[in-house]
């Protein structure tokens, strides 16, 4: 068995396999399935609905996360290979089921793939939480946002191709058989198992959670969700109803922000470690807030390419720090359990705003949207002025 603690590069690879498996997912999820749903004759309004519907897991992780703390002799390992096989498996049942029939079971399926997911993310934060120093949690979360949108680069072109030439069951067959492959590394990775006795998650949870920085953690990490989900189905749907882009091309063009987000996410990890995670977030949303509006400016397919990608590298940056920086207040004994807490209401505002974008593009056009996307910046900034770190504190 593979021991990840003795060198640092198994835990990079370790973590970034995991979350190169979670992008696939995310990328069939939110730029393939509203696009098939679209083709299939649904609304903009449904097809942004369903898909939000089937992405609550995100935003229910409060719930997985004191399970896994809970049954502690297990280790994290077994909830990430059972995750993993439950969100394949799920992508599989998509193929034979038609969205025009059974629409709800089809949602059903895809909320399935989404819980397995979940449940290999949640024990993944964890696993990272346990097994890492202050000191590298920046570069950690880089690695983490890289193969999460190395896996959305590869499946918006790839898997989006796939669909084109053999059909969107296709692109469902091969995005599970690659989260399939993934998993046999973790799999060979020995099962870390640090506490010995259960902790008591309740009272250690309230204690953590009545601290103001922990609570400003929180307000943070909502209105960082939902300043990424406001754009999150709006892209992809702009380039198809505004750009009158086919599937191909928008996922060959949608695959230049999850590139240029994995730089920025490398960088902006590295950056954390070595600034602080505070000073790179002011770095990059106040970058973000500029690039976001003059999304609606561009008049070619090029001038939009370039602009998405500046998108991405300052979100890409903005992400790796935040993510360290909630996983810095995390107590190491629910380090899962808070995590998920966090990670909740981030993926909250991100996909429950996202579920309703398209309502909201119908009510205010795409124009107002990208504005309303970088306004929710200001509040963000202004909640993290006064997140204040102690001494030594990295943040």
């Amino acid at each position: 068995m593979i021991d990840i603690s003795r060198k640092s590069w198994h835990k990079y690879f370790l973590f970034s396999s995991l979350y190169f498996s979670e992008g696939l997912q995310a990328a069939l999820a939110t730029v393939i399935i509203p696009i098939y749903l679209l083709d299939k004759g649904f609304s903009l309004p449904v097809a942004t609905l369903v898909a939000g519907i089937g992405g609550a897991p995100w935003y229910l992780k409060f719930v997985f996360g004191p399970t896994i703390d809970y049954f502690y002799k297990l280790g994290k390992k077994p909830f990430i290979i059972l995750g993993g096989l439950l969100g394949a498996l799920s992508l599989f049942f998509l193929i034979f089921i038609d969205p025009l029939v059974f629409l709800i079971p089809f949602t059903l399926f895809l909320f399935l793939s989404h819980l397995g997911i979940t449940y290999l993310d949640v024990s993944c934060d964890g696993w990272a939480i346990q097994i890492s120093e202050e000191k590298e949690r920046g570069k950690i979360n880089g690695a983490m946002t890289a193969g999460l949108f190395s896996g959305i680069a590869v499946g918006t072109s790839v898997l989006a191709s796939i669909a084109q030439v053999y059909g969107y069951g296709m692109s469902f067959l091969a995005g599970g058989s690659i989260i399939l492959v993934l998993l046999i590394y973790p799999f060979l990775v020995q099962n870390v198992k640090v506490l010995k006795k259960r902790p008591k998650i309740t009272s250690i949870l309230t204690m953590e959670f009545k601290k103001r920085t922990t609570q400003l953690v929180a307000v943070f990490c909502a209105l960082n969700g939902i300043c990424l989900g406001i754009l999150l189905f709006v892209i992809p749907l702009y380039m198809k109803t505004m750009l009158q882009m086919d599937i191909g091309q928008i996922g060959l063009i949608t695959t230049i922000y999850p590139i240029t987000l994995v730089i920025g996410s490398l960088f902006g990890g590295a950056l954390a470690d070595r600034w602080r995670r505070k000073i790179v977030l002011y770095i990059f949303i106040s970058a973000s807030i500029v690039f976001y509006p003059i999304l609606i400016y561009a008049s070619t397919w090029w001038i939009f390419a370039l602009i998405y990608a500046a998108c991405g590298f300052f979100d890409g940056g903005w992400n790796s720090s935040a993510c360290a920086l909630m996983m810095d207040v995390c107590n190491p004994e629910i380090g899962t359990t808070q995590y998920s807490i966090l990670a909740s209401i981030s993926n909250f505002g991100e996909f429950g705003t996202g579920s309703i974008s398209g309502s909201l593009v119908v009510l205010l056009g795409f124009g107002r949207m990208f504005l309303l996307s970088s306004w929710i910046c200001g509040p963000a900034l202004l909640v993290l002025y006064f997140i204040r770190p102690k001494k030594n504190d990295m943040y």
